[in-house]
């Protein structure tokens, strides 16, 4: 299992989506944690895949990500090596 981890104290709402999801906003729903910060583990093979956070109906990165990939909205997403 792969951890995600996102920071949103305040948010209603956040979701994990990506090439292993097939950018699906409601397929990957975490879990807020007492800290403020939302959790998803997830089973990835080895390799590279792109990723964002959606959080209130917003498109989010991942700070602690170490690199990111131009997407085709004109932005970036966020990339972890497994």
């Amino acid at each position: 299992m792969i951890q995600f981890t996102f920071h949103a104290p305040t948010a209603r709402q956040v979701s994990l989506a990506g090439d292993f999801n097939h950018w699906n906003t409601e397929a990957g729903p975490m879990h807020k944690g007492p800290d403020g910060v939302w959790h998803l583990g997830v089973a990835l093979r080895p390799g590279r895949y792109e990723y964002r956070y959606f959080a209130d109906e917003v498109w989010c990165d991942d700070p602690a990500a170490p690199q990111k990939a131009p997407n085709s909205m004109g932005a970036e997403n966020c990339v972890r090596m497994v």
